[in-house]
């Protein structure tokens, strides 16, 4: 959960009373926000009351920071809270009874000087202005609660590399000392070759719990070799120890053509399985693919997330589809359709998935490099009921942008083959992870 620090300042000169029962409804309202607060929800009325609770506020790392604006106050208590506690801020005033008598509260013109006096020390705040009692107001700091938690968790992710990207993918480039500086990500990367030999050397029992899986989930796994599916599963079993030895949050593979030559397997069925582990997992050893599934998979809250190819846009039916070759978590699967075990279309190697994707919601988003420059690719639509588009893991979207708009925006854009996939509509958040970072959004409306 999110860690939100509780501050609330005012000044005895305004209706404290008043103020009093303003701060009761918004304590309620705060009960909708899933997050551990911290901090004594009393108002805080001079400067001095302001650094006694300072203590309270800095016990622990906070993800946001919430000033409640009960009434108006100058910036002096807001500034010593600020300066005092390493969090993002947020401040919440409520809108005045316009009833011709006594300005009863003024809590606006108090977030509104305190807006003014921290940009002048170089700092920003979210802000809300509603009703104590309203619940889009807990929303919003929600949203901002969660966004500032997602940057805090990166700062201490670890990522593992497995050989380098194909020749000619310059979408899977990855610049390490920019993950550090903008992420605090730190990424180990391990030479594809030196990786399979580990796997050949390591016992054949790892394929065990793979083969279980999915003989359970595939009616016809007895179809596919035996041999190369549990080589494809030992690949699973030794990233999935890895991950667990080290503390890897996901993993990017350079999967063709090594595994195919070099071992005589398919690694796609290993990051399915690592998908459905929440451990994301890319191909072609997408760096910012992961970090992208990661994102979507934390903001999502641990949802299932599939990194897929745009492969096909439609503009008569205005649908698109996102495929890849079988690793897409079987959690995806549409009920109504039959999951399978299939061999790779072109290596026609085990193992692979293979299952339409279910209808619902969906979120879109991409970490982007295309220009030369960071940015968060963005879009929102609906998965449709569809047959199987091609084989391996595929589902046919309807996108609130036009296919037409949406491919124009891809292609004039630059951006990156590989996209990200989950269910829900998770925008909010992500626009204001990428505000708290500084990332440009690409937004497909």
């Amino acid at each position: 959960k999110p860690k939100i620090g509780l501050a609330v300042v005012g000044r005895v000169n305004f209706d404290v009373a008043y103020a009093e029962e303003k701060l009761q409804k918004a304590l309620e309202t705060l009960k909708l926000v899933d997050a551990d607060f911290i901090g004594e929800p009393k108002i805080l009325f001079d400067a001095d009351a302001a650094a006694a609770a300072v203590p309270a506020l800095t016990a622990e790392p906070l993800d946001l920071l919430l000033i409640l604006q009960v009434t108006f106050a100058d910036a002096t208590m807001t500034l010593g809270l600020t300066e005092a506690v390493d969090a993002p801020v947020m401040m919440w005033s409520f809108p005045e009874p316009r009833t011709g008598g006594r300005l009863r509260l003024n809590s606006f013109c108090g977030v509104n000087l305190a807006a003014h006096a921290l940009s002048r020390r170089g700092k920003s705040i979210d802000y809300v202005h509603g009703e104590p009692d309203d619940a889009s107001a807990a929303g919003k700091i929600a949203t901002a609660a969660k966004a500032a938690a997602l940057v805090r968790r990166f700062k201490s992710t670890k990522l593992l590399v497995v050989g380098e990207h194909p020749d000619g993918f310059d979408p899977c480039d990855f610049d390490a000392g920019e993950l550090a500086s903008r992420f605090g990500i730190t990424v180990d990367q391990q030479p594809v070759k030196a990786f399979i030999e580990e796997v050949k050397a390591a016992p054949e029992d790892l394929a065990d719990n793979g083969w279980a899986r999915r003989s359970h989930e595939f009616g016809n796994l007895a179809e596919m070799d035996e041999v190369a599916t549990r080589k494809t599963l030992k690949i699973h079993g030794c990233l999935s120890q890895r991950a667990k030895d080290k503390g890897y949050a996901g993993i990017a593979v350079r999967c063709w053509p090594d595994f195919f030559i070099d071992y005589g397997c398919a690694a796609c069925g290993a990051l399915a399985l690592l998908n459905e582990d929440r451990i994301p997992a890319g191909c072609e050893a997408d760096v910012y693919g992961v970090i992208t599934s990661l994102l979507l998979q934390w903001a999502s809250d641990d949802g299932a997330v599939f990194n897929s190819d745009l492969v096909d846009i439609d503009t008569k039916d205005d649908t698109v589809v996102f495929w890849h070759c079988g690793q897409a978590p079987i959690d995806m699967a549409d009920p109504e359709a039959e999951t399978r075990a299939t061999v790779h279309s072109n290596r026609k190697m085990p193992l692979l998935s293979e299952f339409p994707l279910k209808p619902g919601r969906i979120t879109v988003a991409r970490l982007s490099r295309s220009g030369g420059k960071l940015r968060l690719m963005l879009a929102g639509g609906e998965m449709i009921r569809r047959p199987l588009a091609f084989s391996g893991t595929a589902g046919v979207a309807r996108l609130d942008a036009s296919a037409a708009s949406y491919l124009e925006t891809i292609i004039s854009e630059g951006l990156e083959h590989h996209t990200a996939v989950v269910y829900g509509e998770h925008r909010p958040v992500l626009r204001a992870f990428a505000k708290r970072l500084g990332i440009p959004v690409v937004e497909m409306a």
